[in-house]
């Protein structure tokens, strides 16, 4: 019966708690109460929690508080979509909880729970009731009062889980519209799958996972030429060694699997190393268990060949904003966009893509437009990451972020600047008609998979059989006797002739409104839709 765990036991629970999540995923995606094809719950948490475990995967550290520490780092920066993010606010503050400690017990499972819920609570603006943060939650309440009462770490875990699955099912009446669609929580759903994993791991079981997993470090953000940088940041110091007994050997093989260009050169007491790694804290970590450092430069090589910082002055503006599709990245950079980060609906971009771009902007004042409600928050978080000076602009449409951008004056102040793109985000209506990817009920209306879908603002108004008479419903909607321009931005799967005849014909009925219709490229959304 065991009463304590360690780093070991923690780095076991974060794999099987990844990979037993990648099997469900489908499960927590399905229980979206939207059907639109958008950034689904169970695949971005599964993404996030993917990048944790990939960083603890080679560390060998025995300590508590050190693996937690990796977790939290790796899923703050892989964090992708809401539900990602708010993960990613847990473990932070789990590790948070357990900060110094060598092993936990369920009295310091239980403390590292609560600080868990009370960072991701603070981390969203405003928290809704009946989600995963009321899960997460009410299982840290239950365990604080619990923990004397379970001394052995498996049999605490086994009766918080239990607790927050009772937690989960009440999350229909917290929230109507999971109780209107016949769900749980999917978010909620998402972290009762990791917590078994995590029970798993304080059995002895491993779970592997069935697929292939995604290619998650793939390159999402546009760069210039450093494609081929794998490793971002050159590292070099000198150690003194404490004893000439110490050995190289463990530090060698420590960091030779984190980097390349590797070089450890001994001179008696004295250690040169030097590596290009994107793990500049590991190594460093690894080093100080040999002796004092000393000349510590860390380069970052991808900054500095994509801006040329030593040649180059910042300029004062730059901008940065997350669009998919080719018409609507050029439309972005047309109008004075310096970085576009590819994502938007069911492709969310990770915190890490966003910070990527942000680190290869050589700029005073960086302003991101995420674009999408569901990108919000990771563009938040690399805000805070980045030691630059970042803002972000909370675009929920492309349309949205299209009008930010022209509201845009390089000669203002970043407060005149900042107040009149956000102002701008209120002047645009935004419609949006895609395809149902599941089975629902909205709002008391039957929805089949393959129905084609209109959004007013996001809210399902219209269920339609063709994209071109859902569009033209969304457009009657929207526009009234003050709009003066209609835009449409249509999609990859939408031609060129059937956005023609469209435009045509709300030109008839909108003969006072200039109608404009651009290719976007988008993929999954037929039109996206601007009334203005």
């Amino acid at each position: 019966m065991p009463s304590h765990i360690n780093g070991i036991v923690i780095k076991n629970a974060v794999i099987n708690a990844s990979n037993n999540l990648a099997n469900n995923k489908k499960i927590v995606d399905d229980m979206n109460v939207f059907p639109v094809p958008d950034g689904d719950t169970g695949t971005n948490m599964s993404m996030t929690l993917s990048a944790a475990a990939r960083e603890v995967l080679p560390i060998t550290d025995e300590s508590a508080s050190a693996i937690a520490e990796h977790v939290a780092y790796a899923s703050l920066r892989g964090a992708r979509g809401n539900s990602g993010v708010i993960l990613s606010q847990l473990l932070r503050g789990f590790s948070k909880g357990i900060k110094g400690e060598e092993k936990i017990d369920s009295t310091l499972l239980a403390k590292a729970m609560k600080s868990a819920s009370d960072t991701a609570y603070k981390a969203v603006m405003k928290p809704t009731e009946g989600t995963m943060l009321t899960v997460a939650r009410e299982a840290a309440k239950y365990a604080i009062k619990a923990a004397k009462d379970y001394p052995d770490v498996i049999d605490f875990a086994v009766a918080v889980t239990e607790k927050a699955k009772q937690v989960l099912d009440k999350t229909p009446e917290m929230l109507p519209v999971l109780k209107q669609a016949g769900v749980v929580d999917a978010g909620g759903k998402g972290l009762i799958i990791i917590m078994e994993g995590f029970i798993a791991a304080l059995k002895g079981e491993e779970i592997t996972p069935l697929q292939q997993q995604e290619a998650t470090a793939q390159k999402r953000t546009e760069q210039i030429d450093t494609d081929k940088i794998k490793y971002m940041y050159c590292t070099e110091f000198i150690i003194t060694k404490k004893s000439l007994n110490y050995s190289t050997q463990p530090f060698r093989a420590a960091i030779e699997t984190i980097g390349d260009s590797m070089l450890v050169i001994e001179d008696g007491d004295i250690v040169k190393v030097h590596i290009h790694t994107n793990r500049p804290g590991f190594v460093i970590e690894h080093a100080v268990k040999i002796g004092e450092l000393s000349d510590i430069k860390i380069d970052n090589m991808k900054y500095q060949h994509s801006e040329k910082v030593a040649c180059e002055p910042p300029k004062k503006y730059g901008i940065i904003a997350v669009a998919a599709g080719e018409g609507l990245e050029n439309i972005f950079k047309d109008i004075g966009v310096d970085r576009i980060v590819k994502g938007g609906q069911s492709m969310n971009p990770s915190t890490e893509d966003i910070l990527s771009s942000v680190e290869s902007l050589n700029a005073e004042n960086i302003i991101i437009l995420p674009n999408n409600k569901n990108i919000i928050l990771a563009a938040e978080q690399a805000a805070k990451i980045s030691k630059k000076n970042v803002n972000v602009i909370p675009s929920r449409t492309i349309p949205q972020g299209i009008s930010a951008v022209l509201m845009f004056e390089e000669e203002k102040s970043l407060k005149e600047n900042k107040e009149a793109m956000t102002k701008a985000l209120s002047g645009i209506k935004t419609g949006q008609v895609t395809f149902a990817a599941r089975h629902s009920v909205i709002d008391g209306k039957e929805i089949a998979e393959g129905d084609i879908l209109g959004m007013e603002e996001g809210d399902i108004t219209v269920i339609g059989k063709q994209p071109n008479d859902v569009a033209l419903q969304i457009i009657n909607k929207l526009a009234d006797e003050k709009s003066v321009v209609i835009t449409l931005f249509f999609g990859a799967d939408i031609s060129e002739a059937a956005a023609d005849e469209l435009s045509e014909q709300i030109k008839l009925l909108y003969p006072n409104c200039d109608v404009m219709a651009h290719s976007g490229g988008q993929p999954l959304y037929y039109y996206i839709i601007s009334v203005e």
